[in-house]
């Protein structure tokens, strides 16, 4: 299987020095909206799609659940997770999100599916709910955050400055031209894909998915007195969380 954009060492050793990635869960600004739109996990069968650090399959274990697995494409933030806590009690393996099926999982098996910040690295949205929807019990639910299309839109992913270099304002152009970007983070390009709220949500309806709730996230206080830089996610939607129910 081949690699991904973070089993480059310098890329996956800069990720390693964001504060999320050192930090955990507390630490990245949208946790406690997501948090907020997972069931129930007790003696839940829990699939994490694009686990990376495995911080979602360790809070998923100390709420209980029976069981857990991790997916992630890339082998070292699969090595990484094997070094959490629980990882005794997580099964990581290594594999596409988008295509579960060579992975051999039974219909119906997990009771909760969840995603964070991996689904807009796929172009096509429908094959994960595809994909998503075989394996999920009737009734299961679906949490995934990726970044908002407000973020993704103009592909740059930057603000634009005055001559001082203030922030002036965040570009958002080609809205409605959903598709490939390019784009830069940790210093390297890397390829992500922008899609609408609207297909976001259409693709979920009509795979037979009823919407329980939709938030766009903004750091705590707490957060902001800790990194004041992160007052600016105030200023535009960077995220996006969508929790699910399959009929």
């Amino acid at each position: 299987m081949a690699n991904n954009y973070y089993d480059d060492s310098t890329i996956f050793d800069n990720y390693g020095e964001m504060q999320r990635s050192q930090k955990g869960l507390e630490a990245a600004g949208e946790w406690e909206a997501f948090k907020k739109m997972i069931p129930e996990l007790h003696g839940a069968h829990v699939l994490d799609l694009g686990c990376g650090y495995g911080w979602h399959c360790e809070y998923a274990v100390e709420q209980g659940a029976e069981r857990v697995v991790g997916i992630d494409i890339s082998e070292k933030m699969l090595e990484r997770a094997k070094q959490q806590p629980h990882a005794d009690q997580v099964t990581y393996i290594q594999g596409s999100l988008d295509d579960l099926e060579p992975l051999n999982f039974e219909a119906h098996e997990f009771d909760v599916v969840m995603s964070s910040l991996a689904l807009h690295y796929l172009p096509s949205f429908s094959d994960v709910v595809e994909a998503v929807k075989d394996v999920l019990t009737i009734n299961g639910t679906f949490v995934f955050s990726v970044e908002h299309p407000i973020f993704t839109a103009h592909g740059s992913q930057d603000w634009l400055y005055d001559e001082a270099g203030n922030k002036v304002s965040w570009p958002v152009d080609n809205y409605h031209r959903e598709g490939e970007r390019q784009t830069n983070f940790l210093g390297e390009p890397l390829t992500k894909y922008h899609k609408t709220m609207t297909h976001y949500l259409s693709v979920l309806i009509d795979h037979n998915f009823v919407i329980k709730g939709i938030d766009e996230p903004v750091p705590s206080e707490r957060l902001i007195n800790e990194n004041p830089d992160m007052k600016d996610e105030l200023r535009r939607p960077m995220m996006l969380i969508i929790a699910a129910r399959r009929k």
